[in-house]
């Protein structure tokens, strides 16, 4: 990925410091969340307008069973229970704290228990940013930690479904993989489970790669390109995603991105495994993730309730980078498809 240009218009020189701060540790990163946090809330993107009132927005901090502490958040109706359980698996340039803000809203004022998580190294958890070590340690952690969401006397019993985007859509299908009983389906948009072959390396340089990551696993070195641009077709939302101050935008570290490759490997051996309800959802002219394995996880997938949308046009955010009218289709996309499974599991 390339580094986000670090200068936001209008802002004081106090927070020009901030944000100049390397945010390799978690410090800097909860220190630049808090100074930011209003400045985000009140940009200009349509996500950001949707209400919140009416709900029970919570934040919390907990170390798991690794001695990571994790960030996380939930968005409940405010008085009424949840008709489900949704959680919530972000992207690689992705936090929870962000324009995610608003699907939640957007999903909780349709009567759902929204929950979502950093991964450690990411956003507000603890780690060095944007290392993945182990991309199976880190599915681990999601699931342990909706799991205990699921084991709340307070949910116990409601149906609960996996929502993933792009990374976050590979980690999704992971944990379903891992507990293939737990989940009452999925919902995964533009799921890394191929990298389109523009993303990848010559195989010569991938190998040299490998070779260096063994004895630097943290260095960032991997070829890159403007992944905002190739993201993100909306010019506008372009700008605001550099309001998204804890993302990594940096390049990629070489183990991280060795898991993440080894990853989708897997993903694409293992797509007849998928056997819950699934919705896929993915743009047409996607050039981060191959929206042809989207296809194939839809026709390989061996459940017999699945429903794969391409967005004609479309890029790889679907719900942050995309014109307006797109993002809200999409919404109203996975609102009905909850909608429709809740009423069948009632």
């Amino acid at each position: 990925m390339v580094k986000a240009e670090k200068e936001l218009k209008g802002i004081s020189d106090e927070l020009q410091k901030i944000l100049d701060a390397k945010m390799d540790y978690v410090k800097e990163r909860r220190r630049a969340r808090d100074a930011f946090k209003n400045i985000q809330l009140g940009i200009d993107h349509c996500l950001m307008k949707i209400p919140f009132e009416g709900l029970k927005i919570e934040e919390s901090y907990e170390v798991n069973s690794r001695g990571i502490e994790i960030f996380s958040k939930s968005w409940l109706p405010e008085n009424a229970n949840p008709r489900a359980l949704v959680c919530y698996c972000h992207g690689y340039g992705e936090t929870c704290t962000f324009v995610f803000e608003g699907v939640a809203r957007k999903l909780a004022s349709s009567g759902y228990g929204v929950f979502a998580m950093d991964y450690p190294g990411f956003g507000l958890s603890e780690g060095l940013h944007g290392y993945i070590p182990s991309l199976d340690k880190l599915v681990y952690d999601v699931a342990e930690h909706y799991s205990k969401i699921k084991e709340n006397p307070k949910f116990r019993g409601l149906p609960s479904y996996l929502f993933g985007q792009s990374l976050g859509g590979a980690v999704a299908l992971k944990v379903h993989l891992k507990q293939p009983d737990a989940w009452n389906g999925a919902i995964v948009v533009a799921p890394m489970c191929k990298f389109a072959d523009n993303m990848i390396p010559p195989w010569i340089l991938v190998q040299i790669l490998i070779c260096i990551a063994h004895l630097f696993p943290k260095l960032k070195i991997v070829p890159h390109k403007d992944f905002v641009k190739m993201a993100f077709r909306d010019l506008k939302k372009q700008e605001l995603a550099n309001y998204n101050v804890i993302a990594y935008k940096d390049t990629a570290r070489l183990w991280t991105a060795l898991e993440c490759l080894r990853t989708t490997q897997e993903l694409e051996q293992r797509l007849e495994e998928i056997c819950l309800p699934l919705l896929i959802l993915h743009g047409e002219v996607d050039v981060v993730t191959d929206p042809s394995v989207s296809k194939a996880l839809y026709e390989k997938a061996s459940s017999s309730d699945k429903k794969l949308k391409l967005y004609k046009d479309a890029y790889h955010s679907l719900l942050e980078g995309e014109p307006d009218h797109i993002i809200f289709q999409v919404l109203d996309d996975i609102v009905c498809w909850l909608d429709e499974h809740c009423h069948n599991n009632m």
